[in-house]
């Protein structure tokens, strides 16, 4: 079964769209799927399924800006002025609708990049609400974005927030191809894959390709700055699981230095948390030919583990 949802945004200007997909047979737990920057939730199919094979409902949206959302709403790019805390503040909206259809059952989230960045909000202020959390491909303290965000504040407070100025991006992400020589996409540290890269830079869907407000990208830094350190840690409760993946070829994560040092926040602050990487690997772990299956498996075996507690 496939429920097709639409909900108003946290921003107060765009309808949410969304989709809950149920396996035919009872349902043993909810999974809430959280999509990365610029892409939509479409491109995880391939997990989706997994996770409904599994006997998983799984509930996942297209974030303010992005995807078939940012068709309905003909904005794309811009996440609205309310704030970094915005979708976020959405998937809790969604996570009630799925919640009214599907009481009391153990509820997980997975969230890939700026999805796991989400996550990493979602389980601050949410995390009682929570059974587990997948976060994958998630970064530490991400390069440059403590200076990039000085800039970007100067430019908001030139009134220069919906303009979409290059410059600032390639501050922020222009080095992640840095170990990729020959690189001509642009969006080659997301996998080595070139069917997955042009894929990723064909997609009608994808925002990654279009130019993002000002406002959006300093809110984007905010998301990454709000889940720094054991500050953010203490906030999540002690007693969720967090499974932390990656590939360690990740240049969100710097190269596992990242992903560990997430890890090691919430390690020092007395949570259950399993560290897997990847080795060979680049960002986009789930869509890996070779391992994908494997990777989702993982995950399954994750939230299994959990209920079979």
């Amino acid at each position: 079964m496939l429920h097709e949802v639409s909900f108003k945004s946290f921003n107060e200007r765009d309808m949410v769209q969304g989709w809950i997909y149920v396996p035919a047979c009872a349902p043993k737990g909810i999974v809430q799927l959280i999509h990365g920057f610029g892409e939509h939730s479409r491109r995880y199919l391939h997990m989706i399924s997994a996770f409904v094979d599994a006997g998983y409902i799984v509930a996942a949206d297209d974030h303010v800006g992005h995807g078939k959302t940012a068709v309905v709403n003909d904005v794309w790019a811009d996440w609205g002025d309310k704030g970094p805390h915005t979708m976020m503040e959405d998937e809790h909206s969604l996570k009630e609708i799925v919640c009214e259809k599907y009481p009391g059952l153990p509820y997980f989230l997975f969230g890939h990049s700026m999805g796991s960045f989400i996550a990493r909000d979602f389980m601050a202020k949410y995390g009682g609400e929570l059974a587990g959390a997948t976060i994958c491909g998630t970064t530490g303290v991400f390069r440059h974005c403590h200076e990039a965000a000085e800039t970007l504040k100067k430019a908001l407070e030139e009134g220069k927030g919906c303009e979409s100025t290059p410059e600032f991006t390639g501050m922020l992400m222009g080095w992640m191809c840095e170990y990729i020589p020959g690189a001509k996409l642009g969006n080659e540290w997301i996998c080595h894959d070139p069917v997955v890269q042009t894929d990723h830079a064909n997609d009608p869907f994808d925002a990654f390709t279009k130019p993002t407000s000002n406002r959006s990208l300093y809110d984007f830094i905010q998301m990454m700055i709000q889940i720094e350190g054991t500050e953010w840690a203490k906030k999540v409760p002690k007693e969720l699981p967090v499974y932390n993946i990656a590939g360690d070829e990740d240049p969100v994560g710097e190269y596992g230095e990242g992903v560990y040092q997430v890890s090691n926040w919430l390690k020092s602050t007395g949570h259950d948390v399993r560290t897997k990487l990847y080795s060979g690997y680049r960002h986009e772990i789930h869509n890996y030919a070779d391992i994908k299956c494997e990777v989702e498996a993982g995950i399954i075996a994750f939230m299994d583990g959990i209920l079979a507690k």
